[in-house]
């Protein structure tokens, strides 16, 4: 099955680079990558095109940088996508070498996949290396607890074995939402809600739009346990209270008036 993966980013080329060395790992090979790029300088597209040669179709879609405005440029790199299928996460976020295999497996007309993710603290994130990355040890328990991970709660999933992810998604009480980090649907469903809504920074602007996409009769389908990745540290500058209080606001709306579309997304016209 073809993918377009759709990674975002800004101005963190080292956290990125990390992520790239998981999407060249994976097992499932039948897939583009776009790099939704929210203004980054020249040092990420310059990163970007040294891995241009290394056996994916890579590609670089920019905006120039004018704020938190991830919403927009992910609706750019919608329109820009191949595939029929599309995954989305973000560029903090390394994938497990399973983590397209589950998402295509798993892809069925009618729903949207739900994925997980496990926090890294700061001085696991930082000794990553590529070697670390395809030999697995980046998504092991013990490596996690050697650098600095000592938190059994965030760390369990990585724990349950192949074998068991399905049990283990099946007995999940965690809702299955769209997660920003991990989450995958078809194009044409995703065009026919219009995207992202590009009034919103940043704060569950990734929930509004599940919350569209399950008004539009689509149903989330939990694969914590199946498709796996790990999520790097870093702060969260862009985050504000003014931008929270809007995000829900508009969020509570779409959730009231059952709304399927925004006219601030792809297209904007109402």
């Amino acid at each position: 099955m073809r993918l377009s993966v759709i990674v975002s980013t800004y101005q963190s080329p080292e956290w990125l680079e990390k992520v790239l060395w998981g999407y060249l790992a994976q097992t499932h090979r039948d897939f583009e990558l776009l790099i939704a790029d929210d203004g980054s300088t020249d040092e990420t597209a310059r990163m970007i095109a040294r891995y241009a040669s290394e056996g994916i179709p890579i590609r670089h879609v920019w905006q120039r940088d004018d704020g938190f405005r991830k919403c927009r440029i992910l609706n750019k790199a919608i329109v820009a996508a191949r595939a029929d299928y599309l995954v989305f996460s973000d560029g903090d976020c390394i994938p497990r070498s399973d983590f397209l295999a589950a998402h295509a497996t798993l892809a069925r007309r009618g729903r949207f996949l739900s994925g997980g993710y496990v926090r890294l603290p700061m001085e696991a994130s930082r000794a990553i290396t590529r070697d670390d990355v395809e030999a697995g040890r980046a998504f092991s328990v013990p490596w996690i607890w050697r650098h600095g991970g000592r938190n059994l709660r965030r760390t369990a999933k990585l724990g349950v074995p192949a074998f068991a992810a399905a049990a283990a998604d099946r007995v999940s009480v965690t809702r299955a939402n769209w997660n920003g980090h991990n989450a995958s649907g078809w194009r044409d469903d995703i065009v026919a809600v219009n995207g992202f809504d590009e009034r919103m920074g940043y704060y569950r602007q990734d929930r509004e739009f599940g919350d569209r996409m399950e008004n539009a009769g689509l149903r989330g389908y939990q694969i914590r346990y199946r498709a796996l990745c790990v999520h790097l540290d870093h702060e969260k500058p862009y985050r504000t209270p003014e931008t929270v209080r809007r995000n829900i606001r508009i969020r509570e709306q779409t959730r009231s008036q059952r709304s399927t579309r925004t006219p601030y997304g792809i297209d904007p016209t109402p």
